[in-house]
């Protein structure tokens, strides 16, 4: 019965085939997809989806390993108590090479059609993702990823200074292709470059900051990449290497809320649930009399009066068994409402950058201007207003010291991907206190290690790879780190 069916399907199917006049391969051509797309639209997607991702991992992730924030109540082996397992990474590994394979697209497309504008965005959003990828987990494939098509299933892991080396030139040049007499033909989500020549002076800028962001997190490899020079090459030639002069050059992404442009959590309960403030954050921000201290979180109350303590947030990593008489302060919901904004790299993140980089004196300019600029520029970045005293808190106030510098860019990178943890493992700073109930020996994770597809897909070269950085752990430091 089942061979008769059969037969009449099929034969039903080559009538109608034939009726329509239709073969085979018209038939199974899908039609839907667009099989050469302009360079231009290309960009958006990128643009929205890594931003929004990259908005979950500071979420899901820095939060914890920072203690911006915490699971809570929780006596489980989560991120804030430093425990991470082989799918930590994954979903940021598997999401920025699957946009990675659109940039490369777009590069591609941009040199067919001579675009130099597209081609330098592609070299930008190329650094950008592969440059957080590479310090969340050191090598990974490079050179030979993304090249299913040339035959290339088993790509080789590259070293994580080739990388460096390698994004860095691809900077320099592509700050050299930018021409700011022309707008882009189709969308531009960071600074609307589409309908205005200004934007694409931001993309420049842009470029250069963040080749400066690469290079100070480099900083311990200058014999390796020359770091000093190239720095100086930079911030000595701000004709022809163009920085971020203010909060409106910043790279953001804006949301209206209206689709596509949706908040990247779907509702802002969950935002909140089953989650408290960290302490040291919000310490910090009292210490500061910081401005954002509301839009950021809610207030701590007391369980026995039903009453509000102000901002109080909870100790991460707490001592299991630990019995709280006040329920603490959480994130403000309002932080996964839109119309909202992701910050990917700030203005204040720059000046931070040049007041680390003239405190160590590697360029000139004054280290408390740069530093004072950080702080207020990104309380303004947030919609608040610095008061007019707030550097007479001896808190606040510049005291000569990188400590200073570094507790204040921590403050600033709040939310803004991992940014917060590549930076703590560079430099150690801001001091996070251990609580009692910390993993891994109380030791921060210095990086992810490989996901299981890696390993399973591609076998020979991630044992090469882990053998090389001398581990696949979370304790094994990458090339910067050492």
């Amino acid at each position: 019965m089942k061979k008769i069916l059969f037969t009449i399907l099929m034969a039903s199917s080559l009538v109608a085939i034939h009726s329509c006049g239709r073969d085979f391969e018209e038939i199974n051509t899908d039609t839907s997809k667009i099989l050469n797309p302009s360079v231009g639209s290309l960009l958006a997607p990128v643009q929205l989806e890594m931003s929004t991702y990259n908005y979950k991992r500071a979420n899901d992730y820095t939060f914890d390993v920072m203690q911006s924030a915490l699971d809570f109540p929780n006596e489980g082996n989560t991120y804030s108590r430093y425990y991470l397992t082989e799918a930590s990474g994954t979903g940021f590994w598997n999401t920025s090479y699957k946009w990675l394979k659109q940039v490369r697209d777009m590069r591609i497309a941009a040199e067919k059609e001579n675009d130099k504008n597209y081609l330098a965005i592609a070299k930008v959003m190329n650094a950008w993702i592969y440059s957080n990828l590479t310090d969340a987990f050191g090598d990974i494939p490079f050179s030979e990823a993304l090249k299913m098509e040339e035959g290339i299933m088993k790509p080789k892991f590259d070293k994580q200074k080739d990388i460096y080396t390698a994004l860095l030139n691809d900077l320099k040049e592509a700050n050299s292709l930018f021409d700011t007499t022309k707008k882009l033909s189709e969308i531009d989500l960071f600074y609307n470059a589409n309908n205005s020549n200004d934007g694409i002076l931001q993309w420049k800028k842009f470029c250069n900051s963040l080749s400066l962001r690469l290079l100070t997190r480099s900083l311990n490899k200058n014999g390796d990449l020359n770091v000093h020079v190239r720095i100086q090459e930079i911030v000595n030639n701000p004709t022809v290497y163009p920085l971020f002069t203010s909060n409106t050059d910043s790279a953001v992404l804006s949301l209206s809320g209206i689709a596509p442009y949706l908040p990247p959590v779907a509702r802002p309960q969950d935002f909140t649930t089953g989650r408290a403030a960290g302490e040291f954050f919000i310490d910090e921000m009292k210490k500061n009399n910081d401005p954002r201290m509301s839009m950021f979180f809610s207030t701590a109350k007391d369980l026995a009066t039903n009453t509000s303590i102000g901002y109080k947030g909870a100790p991460s990593g707490y001592q299991l068994g630990t019995v709280f008489s006040y329920q603490p302060s959480n994130l403000n919901q309002n932080l996964a409402k839109a119309p909202m904004k992701i910050l990917l790299m700030t203005y204040s993140e720059l000046q931070f950058i040049l007041a680390e980089l003239s405190f160590k004196n590697i360029i000139g300019g004054n280290t408390e201007t740069y530093y004072k600029n950080g702080v207020t520029s990104i309380i303004e970045q947030w919609g608040a207003v610095v008061p007019a005293n707030y550097f007479t808190n001896t808190n606040v106030a510049y005291n000569q010291s990188l400590e200073r510098i570094m507790l204040q860019k921590y403050l600033s990178l709040f939310f803004v991907d991992h940014q917060q943890w590549y930076e703590f493992n560079r430099t150690g700073l801001p001091m996070l206190p251990n609580n009692g109930g910390l993993m891994n020996d109380g030791k921060m994770p210095k990086r992810f290690m490989y996901p299981p597809n890696a390993k399973v897909m591609n076998p020979e070269n991630y044992q090469n790879a882990a053998q090389a950085i001398g581990g696949d752990n979370i304790n094994t430091k990458l090339w910067w780190q050492q």
